[in-house]
Protein backbone atom coordinates (compact mmCIF):
# COMPACT_ATOMS: atom_id res chain seq x y z
CA UNK A 1 0.00 0.00 0.00
CA UNK A 2 3.03 2.54 0.32
CA UNK A 3 4.02 2.06 -2.83
CA UNK A 4 0.51 3.54 -3.91
CA UNK A 5 0.33 6.13 -1.63
CA UNK A 6 4.34 7.26 -2.70
CA UNK A 7 2.84 7.51 -6.25
CA UNK A 8 0.15 10.03 -5.47
CA UNK A 9 2.60 12.04 -3.77
CA UNK A 10 5.25 11.60 -6.33
CA UNK A 11 3.73 12.02 -9.44
CA UNK A 12 1.69 15.03 -10.75
CA UNK A 13 0.15 13.64 -14.07
CA UNK A 14 -3.20 12.46 -14.05
CA UNK A 15 -2.36 8.20 -14.09
CA UNK A 16 -4.36 5.48 -12.64
CA UNK A 17 -3.32 2.02 -10.93
CA UNK A 18 -3.29 -1.23 -12.20
CA UNK A 19 -3.14 -3.42 -8.97
CA UNK A 20 -4.67 -6.47 -7.47
CA UNK A 21 -8.45 -7.06 -6.85
CA UNK A 22 -7.39 -8.43 -3.25
CA UNK A 23 -6.66 -5.25 -2.30
CA UNK A 24 -10.48 -3.62 -2.45
CA UNK A 25 -11.12 -5.57 0.21
CA UNK A 26 -9.54 -3.81 2.88
CA UNK A 27 -11.65 -1.13 4.86
CA UNK A 28 -11.19 2.67 4.08
CA UNK A 29 -8.25 2.05 1.51
CA UNK A 30 -10.52 -0.33 -0.91
CA UNK A 31 -13.52 1.85 -0.87
CA UNK A 32 -11.03 4.30 -2.55
CA UNK A 33 -8.37 1.70 -4.40
CA UNK A 34 -11.62 0.45 -6.14
CA UNK A 35 -12.57 3.46 -7.32
CA UNK A 36 -9.45 4.85 -8.73
CA UNK A 37 -8.00 1.23 -10.32
CA UNK A 38 -8.09 -1.21 -13.00
CA UNK A 39 -8.75 -4.16 -11.09
CA UNK A 40 -6.86 -7.26 -11.89
CA UNK A 41 -7.10 -11.12 -10.56
CA UNK A 42 -4.11 -12.11 -11.18
CA UNK A 43 -5.61 -15.84 -11.11
CA UNK A 44 -7.50 -15.27 -14.31
CA UNK A 45 -6.61 -14.72 -17.75
CA UNK A 46 -9.81 -13.17 -18.96
CA UNK A 47 -9.46 -11.01 -16.25
CA UNK A 48 -5.59 -9.97 -17.37
CA UNK A 49 -6.58 -9.48 -20.74
CA UNK A 50 -9.29 -7.33 -19.35
CA UNK A 51 -7.02 -5.17 -17.93
CA UNK A 52 -5.22 -4.54 -21.49
CA UNK A 53 -8.42 -3.51 -22.93
CA UNK A 54 -9.18 -1.28 -19.81
CA UNK A 55 -5.54 0.44 -19.73
CA UNK A 56 -5.83 1.30 -23.97
CA UNK A 57 -8.99 3.05 -23.24
CA UNK A 58 -7.21 5.26 -20.35
CA UNK A 59 -4.10 5.79 -22.36
CA UNK A 60 -6.17 6.91 -25.45
CA UNK A 61 -8.21 9.19 -23.41
CA UNK A 62 -4.70 10.74 -21.78
CA UNK A 63 -4.26 9.25 -18.21
CA UNK A 64 -1.18 7.69 -17.67
CA UNK A 65 -0.78 3.96 -16.45
CA UNK A 66 1.27 2.82 -13.48
CA UNK A 67 1.80 -0.49 -12.88
CA UNK A 68 4.08 -2.52 -10.19
CA UNK A 69 5.93 -5.28 -12.73
CA UNK A 70 6.80 -7.24 -10.26
CA UNK A 71 3.10 -8.31 -9.65
CA UNK A 72 3.01 -8.95 -6.17
CA UNK A 73 5.32 -9.03 -3.17
CA UNK A 74 7.40 -11.57 -2.05
CA UNK A 75 7.57 -12.41 1.61
CA UNK A 76 10.89 -13.60 1.15
CA UNK A 77 13.92 -11.47 1.61
CA UNK A 78 14.67 -10.59 -2.10
CA UNK A 79 15.91 -7.18 -3.13
CA UNK A 80 14.18 -6.86 -6.15
CA UNK A 81 11.59 -9.73 -7.89
CA UNK A 82 11.86 -10.29 -11.87
CA UNK A 83 9.18 -8.10 -13.90
CA UNK A 84 6.04 -9.59 -16.01
CA UNK A 85 5.30 -8.58 -19.21
CA UNK A 86 2.41 -6.70 -18.94
CA UNK A 87 3.70 -3.01 -18.10
CA UNK A 88 6.09 -3.59 -21.19
CA UNK A 89 4.18 -4.51 -23.65
CA UNK A 90 1.73 -2.29 -23.20
CA UNK A 91 4.38 0.61 -23.50
CA UNK A 92 5.63 -0.73 -26.42
CA UNK A 93 1.80 -1.37 -28.33
CA UNK A 94 1.42 2.08 -27.54
CA UNK A 95 4.78 3.37 -28.19
CA UNK A 96 4.73 5.44 -24.77
CA UNK A 97 7.85 5.49 -22.30
CA UNK A 98 8.19 3.57 -19.55
CA UNK A 99 9.34 5.67 -16.10
CA UNK A 100 11.00 3.40 -13.62
CA UNK A 101 10.48 4.96 -10.02
CA UNK A 102 12.52 3.21 -7.31
CA UNK A 103 10.90 3.18 -3.66
CA UNK A 104 14.41 2.67 -1.48
CA UNK A 105 12.21 2.22 2.28
CA UNK A 106 8.91 0.70 1.79
CA UNK A 107 9.63 -2.73 2.83
CA UNK A 108 11.95 -1.65 6.06
CA UNK A 109 9.20 1.04 6.81
CA UNK A 110 6.62 -1.40 6.09
CA UNK A 111 7.37 -4.92 6.42
CA UNK A 112 5.73 -8.15 6.67
CA UNK A 113 5.72 -8.36 10.49
CA UNK A 114 3.21 -7.39 12.19
CA UNK A 115 5.73 -5.64 15.01
CA UNK A 116 8.44 -4.43 13.02
CA UNK A 117 9.31 -1.81 10.50
CA UNK A 118 10.21 1.87 11.98
CA UNK A 119 9.27 5.40 11.25
CA UNK A 120 11.40 7.73 8.71
CA UNK A 121 12.34 8.46 5.55
CA UNK A 122 11.02 6.75 2.61
CA UNK A 123 13.14 8.15 -0.60
CA UNK A 124 11.93 8.24 -3.85
CA UNK A 125 13.95 8.41 -7.15
CA UNK A 126 12.03 9.14 -10.83
CA UNK A 127 14.46 7.99 -13.34
CA UNK A 128 15.02 9.45 -16.99
CA UNK A 129 12.31 7.86 -19.28
CA UNK A 130 13.00 4.85 -21.50
CA UNK A 131 11.60 5.46 -24.94
CA UNK A 132 9.39 3.16 -26.98
CA UNK A 133 9.16 4.83 -30.18
CA UNK A 134 9.75 2.42 -32.51
CA UNK A 135 10.18 -0.88 -30.77
CA UNK A 136 8.34 -3.82 -31.69
CA UNK A 137 7.13 -6.84 -28.77
CA UNK A 138 9.43 -9.55 -30.84
CA UNK A 139 12.89 -7.53 -30.59
CA UNK A 140 12.67 -5.28 -27.66
CA UNK A 141 9.97 -6.52 -24.77
CA UNK A 142 12.65 -8.29 -23.05
CA UNK A 143 15.22 -6.13 -23.70
CA UNK A 144 13.23 -3.04 -21.85
CA UNK A 145 11.97 -5.01 -19.35
CA UNK A 146 15.56 -6.03 -17.93
CA UNK A 147 16.53 -2.43 -18.93
CA UNK A 148 13.81 -1.61 -16.47
CA UNK A 149 14.26 -3.73 -13.88
CA UNK A 150 18.33 -3.04 -13.63
CA UNK A 151 17.87 0.76 -13.01
CA UNK A 152 15.12 0.20 -10.04
CA UNK A 153 17.45 -2.65 -8.89
CA UNK A 154 21.13 -0.67 -8.92
CA UNK A 155 18.78 2.16 -7.22
CA UNK A 156 18.25 0.22 -4.72
CA UNK A 157 21.71 -1.39 -4.15
CA UNK A 158 23.16 1.96 -3.61
CA UNK A 159 19.98 2.79 -1.15
CA UNK A 160 20.85 -0.15 0.86
CA UNK A 161 24.50 0.94 1.24
CA UNK A 162 24.78 4.02 1.82
CA UNK A 163 21.91 3.29 4.50
CA UNK A 164 24.53 0.58 6.30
Amino acid sequence: MTDIMLMLVTVKNPFVFVGKKELAKIPLFGFFYKRTCILVDRDSLRSRHAVFESAERRLKSGLSICIFPEGGVSEEDILLDQFKDGAFRLAINHQIPIVPITFADNKERFSFDFFSGSPGQMRVRVHEFLPTAGMTLKDNCKALKEKSRNIILNQLEVYKWKSH
